[in-house]
C-alpha cells in the first residue's frame, strides 16, 4: 500500500510540474519537458519496485508524460511541431548516453570511488537501456503522432480530445512496451519477471495516460505567452 500511495502522489507531482513548465515557458517548455523526461525515465527505469504483487520499473510515469506532451503539441501546434519534439527527445537521449559513457572512462580519485560505483551502477546499464529506449521511443512516438492525426480527423470535436489522446497513446504504448522490454530485459531476467515487467509497464503507462487527461484539457486551455 505504501508504494501505491506514493505512486499516486508521484503521478500528481509529475502532472503538476508538467503544467507549471508549460504555463511558465509555453511551447519551449514542452520541448524542454520531453528532453528532460527522456533522460529521467531512463535513469528511473534501473530501479525495480513491487506493486500489487507484480515487479515493475520506475520511469513509467514520467515517460507517460512524453505522450501527453506530444499530444498537446499536436493538438495546439500541429503534427509538424509534435514530430520536431520527438526528434528533440531522441537527440537528447543519444547525447546523454554518449556523454555519460565517456564520463565513466575517467579514472576517479580515491575520494570519489563511491560516486564512480554509483554512476556505473546507473549508467553502466544505459547502453542497453538506451538502445531499447531509443528504438521504442523512435517507433512509438512517431506512431503516436501519426495515429493522433488520423484519429483527429474522425473525432475532431473539442470535447473528444480524450478519445484522440488515449486512442493514439493506448496503441503506441503497447508497441513501445513490447520493443523496450524485449531489447532492454530479454535474457537479463527470467521469463516470469520479464512478463511482469512488460504487463505492468504497459498497464501503468496507459493508466498514467488516462489519469493525465484532465491535465491535457487544462493545458490546452492555457494561452501562449509572448
Amino acid at each position: 500500500m505504501y508504494n501505491l500511495g506514493l505512486g499516486i502522489c508521484f503521478a500528481l507531482v509529475n502532472f503538476a510540474l508538467f503544467l507549471i513548465c508549460y504555463r511558465m515557458f509555453g511551447k519551449i517548455g514542452l520541448y524542454a519537458w520531453i528532453g528532460v523526461a527522456t533522460v529521467i525515465a531512463n535513469i528511473q527505469v534501473t530501479k525495480n519496485i513491487e506493486m500489487f504483487g507484480f515487479v515493475m520499473t520506475l520511469g513509467n510515469t514520467i515517460y507517460g508524460t512524453i505522450y501527453l506532451t506530444s499530444d498537446l503539441l499536436n493538438e495546439k501546434y500541429g503534427e509538424a511541431e509534435a514530430k520536431k519534439a520527438v526528434w528533440f527527445g531522441f537527440f537528447t537521449l543519444i547525447m546523454t548516453t554518449i556523454m555519460m559513457q565517456m564520463a565513466l572512462l575517467f579514472k576517479p580519485h580515491e575520494s570519489g570511488l563511491e560516486a564512480q560505483s554509483a554512476l556505473e551502477m546507473i549508467f553502466g546499464l544505459m547502453p542497453r537501456l538506451a538502445l531499447g529506449s531509443l528504438s521504442a521511443y523512435f517507433v512509438s512516438q512517431f506512431l503516436d503522432v501519426r495515429l493522433y492525426t488520423i484519429i483527429k480527423k474522425i473525432f475532431n470535436k473539442p470535447h473528444q480530445l480524450w478519445i484522440r489522446s488515449n486512442g493514439s497513446t493506448g496503441i503506441s504504448q503497447l508497441v513501445d512496451s513490447a520493443v523496450f522490454c524485449t531489447i532492454a530485459f530479454a535474457g537479463l531476467y527470467s521469463w516470469g519477471v520479464w512478463l511482469d515487467i512488460f504487463i505492468t509497464t504497459y498497464v501503468l503507462k496507459f493508466v498514467v495516460s488516462v489519469a493525465s487527461t484532465p491535465a491535457l484539457y487544462l493545458a490546452r486551455s492555457f494561452k501562449e505567452r509572448g
